[in-house]
C-alpha cells in the first residue's frame, strides 16, 4: 500500500519556528530600566559639577522627554538634532528620539558654522537640542536652516538654563521634561526603521549622511558587548572620551546602556590632567578616544608617574586614526597599560576591526607582537573585509600587497542620504573605504595610507603611516605627519612634518639617520619641517591636504 503524495515526504516549512521578535533600540532602553536602574551614569558639566544620576532615572526623565518632544509636534522621522558635549542630558536624547520614532542627529560642534549649517539643512533637522554655552555657536547658522521650528536649550550645570529675554522661541530642556506624561510610553518601531544620523566629516566634498536603523543599531551593541570584541560589560567604569557626535561615541553610551556598564561622561573637558582625575576617581576601566588623547595623557603619565592611580583600568580603547607603536609601548611598558587598536568608519556604525592577538599569532616575538597590535585587527563579527586594486580584482591575504579595503555587513551602510558617492559601493554591493591596506594570512588588516594621501613616487607605492609610526618612535618626536609633496622626477616624494616635544631637540639629520634600517631607503623623507601644531580634522585626524596646500613645492623651491 503506498501513501497518498500529498503526505510523503513531510511538507518543507518556509521559515524556521523563531519568534519574529524586532530588533529595536527600545528593548536596549527596557533593559537598562528593569535589570539596572541603580547604574550609575556620571557626568562632568561645562560648569565643571560632577553630576551623579542612575539608569532608573535617566529612564523616568528620558520616557518624559519624548513625552514633551512629542507634544512639540515631534513625529515619526523627524529629525532631532543635538549640538552638544558628552553628558547625561545628551544620553537622554540619545534614547528618547529613536525609541519614540523620530531619527537622533548628532551635530559636529568642531566643524565651521557653514558646514554645520550644511549638514542640519541637507538633514532637514527639525528640533536642535542645544548646550547654553553652544548657543552662539547655534546662532552662526541658525538662519540658514529654514526647517528648524524649535529649539531646546540644555543648562550648563544642573537645574534650568538662564533665561534669554532676547531668544523667547527657545525652550528649556527642564521645562520640556516637566511638560512630559509620567505615563507616556514608546510607541512600536520597527527595526528596519530610522534610528540615528551621523554625517561623515566632509574631507574630500561635502559631507554626507549615514542613516543608521534600529536593527544595524541594536546588532553593532551587540558585537561591542562580546568578550573579544570591546567587551564592555555590567561590572565596567566606561569613559567615552571619543564625543558623542562621533559616529554614536562609536557605540559606547548603547553599549554600556544594553549591560547596565557605569557611563563616566567627561563634558567638554578634554585635557589630559582632567581624564585622568576622572579616571582615578572613578575607577575607569575602559576609556576610548583618538591617538591624540592618548599621547597627551602618556606625556602626563611620563612626567609624573606616580601621580594618578590606573590600576582599574583594564583596556584603553583607540580609533579614529592609526595609532603609534611607540605609544602602544609606553603605555605598556611604562605604565602596564593594554592599548586596544580599533577601526571604523562613520559608514560603518562604526565598529571594523579589533587589534585582539588571536592563539595564532601569540608566539611572535615582542617585536612582531607590537607590530601586531598595532595593526587594525581582524574583522568584528558580522564584519567581511577584502582589498582590491584599481582595477577592481580582489587581492591576496599575503600582508604584502596594498589595494583598497572594501568591507560588508549588517551595520554597513548601503547607501548616503540623497544617494550622493554612489561610486563608493562596487557592483557586488561592497563599501569602498578609501583605505590603503594590507592584509596577512591571519586576517589582520594594516592601513597603510587613505588613497587620498599615499605617496606614489616613481610608480612606488610608499606608506606614510608607516613612516609616521617609526618617527614618532623617536624619543623626542610628539607627533609627526607624512605628506606627498611635488617632485620634478619622482612626481611625489615625502615630506615629514614634525613635531617635537617639550624641552627635546632633533634634528633633520638625527631623524633621517633614526629611520634608517626601519624602512626602506626610498621611502625617506626628501625633507622636514617643524612645527608647534599638524592641521587636524572636526574628528582629531591629521589635515594632510592643508600640508600639502602649505609645503607641496617644498621641494620644487629648492
Amino acid at each position: 500500500m503506498h501513501l497518498p503524495k500529498a503526505s510523503y515526504p513531510p511538507p518543507i516549512m518556509a521559515h524556521a519556528r523563531m519568534m519574529d521578535f524586532p530588533l529595536t533600540l527600545t528593548h536596549l532602553f527596557d533593559r537598562a530600566r528593569r535589570y539596572f536602574p541603580k547604574g550609575e551614569v556620571v557626568s562632568r558639566l561645562a560648569d565643571g559639577t560632577l553630576h551623579r544620576t542612575t539608569y532608573g532615572e535617566i529612564a523616568r526623565r528620558t520616557l518624559l522627554l519624548a513625552s514633551g518632544l512629542s507634544k512639540l509636534g515631534v513625529k515619526k522621522g523627524d529629525r532631532v538634532a543635538t549640538l552638544a558635549w558628552n553628558h547625561y542630558r545628551h544620553l537622554e536624547t540619545y534614547l528618547a528620539a529613536p525609541c519614540m520614532g523620530a531619527t537622533l542627529h548628532t551635530l559636529n560642534l568642531r566643524l565651521h558654522p557653514d558646514e554645520i549649517g550644511y549638514i542640519a539643512r541637507h538633514a532637514e533637522d527639525q528640533i536642535v537640542i542645544v548646550d547654553h554655552s553652544l548657543l552662539p555657536l547655534l546662532q552662526k547658522f541658525r538662519a540658514h536652516v529654514p526647517s528648524i521650528r524649535k529649539v531646546i536649550v540644555m543648562a550648563d550645570g544642573p537645574g534650568k538654563a538662564p533665561d534669554r529675554p532676547e531668544a523667547s522661541a527657545e525652550l528649556d530642556y527642564e521645562a520640556v521634561i516637566a511638560s512630559g506624561d509620567p505615563k507616556y510610553e514608546f510607541p512600536e518601531v520597527g527595526e528596519r526603521d530610522e534610528a540615528a544620523l551621523c554625517y561623515t566629516s566632509g574631507t574630500t566634498g561635502n559631507p554626507k549622511g549615514v542613516l543608521y536603523s534600529h536593527r544595524s543599531m541594536t546588532l553593532h551593541t551587540l558585537a561591542t558587548t562580546m568578550v573579544d570584541s570591546l567587551g564592555v560589560g555590567e561590572r565596567d567604569v566606561v569613559l567615552p572620551v571619543v564625543p558623542m557626535f562621533h559616529a554614536n561615541a562609536w557605540g559606547l553610551p548603547y553599549a554600556c546602556v544594553a549591560t547596565g556598564a557605569k557611563l563616566v561622561f567627561p563634558g567638554p573637558k578634554l585635557d589630559a590632567e582632567s581624564l585622568l582625575d576622572l579616571m582615578v576617581k572613578e575607577k575607569v576601566t575602559l576609556a576610548g578616544g583618538v591617538p591624540t588623547i592618548w599621547l597627551g595623557i602618556l606625556a602626563v603619565l611620563d612626567a609624573a608617574p606616580k601621580k594618578y592611580d590606573l590600576t582599574a583600568m583594564r583596556t584603553m580603547l583607540v580609533g579614529g586614526s592609526a595609532a603609534p607603536a611607540a605609544m602602544i609601548d609606553g603605555f605598556k611598558k611604562r605604565h602596564g597599560i593594554d592599548i586596544l587598536h580599533a577601526w571604523g568608519m562613520t559608514e560603518m556604525s562604526p565598529l571594523g576591526t579589533i587589534c585582539r592577538i588571536k592563539n595564532a599569532v601569540s608566539d611572535r616575538d615582542d617585536a612582531a607582537l607590537l607590530e601586531t597590535k598595532a595593526s587594525q585587527g581582524f574583522a568584528a563579527a558580522f564584519v567581511e573585509t577584502r582589498h582590491a586594486d584599481d582595477e577592481g580584482h580582489v587581492l591576496p591575504w599575503d600582508g604584502a600587497t596594498m589595494g583598497e579595503l572594501e568591507v560588508r555587513g549588517p551595520w554597513v551602510a548601503s547607501s548616503y542620504v540623497g544617494d550622493e558617492g554612489k561610486d563608493r559601493w562596487t557592483k557586488d554591493g561592497w563599501f569602498k573605504t578609501g583605505d590603503v591596506v594590507t592584509i596577512d594570512s591571519e586576517g589582520y588588516v594594516r592601513i597603510c595610507d587613505r588613497s587620498k594621501d599615499v605617496i606614489k613616487s616613481g610608480g612606488e607605492w610608499i606608506s606614510s603611516v608607516a613612516l609616521e609610526n617609526a618617527l614618532m618612535a623617536h624619543p623626542a618626536v610628539l607627533e609627526a605627519a607624512v605628506f606627498a609633496a611635488h617632485h620634478e622626477k619622482w612626481s611625489e616624494r615625502p615630506v615629514a612634518a614634525v613635531v617635537l616635544k617639550k624641552d627635546q631637540r632633533a634634528t633633520k639629520e638625527e631623524l633621517a639617520k633614526h629611520l634608517e634600517g626601519s624602512v626602506s631607503k626610498i621611502w625617506l623623507p626628501d625633507a622636514y619641517v617643524f612645527v608647534d601644531q599638524i592641521p587636524r580634522t572636526s574628528t582629531g585626524k591629521f589635515l594632510k591636504s592643508k600640508l600639502r596646500a602649505t609645503y607641496g613645492d617644498i621641494l620644487t623651491k629648492k
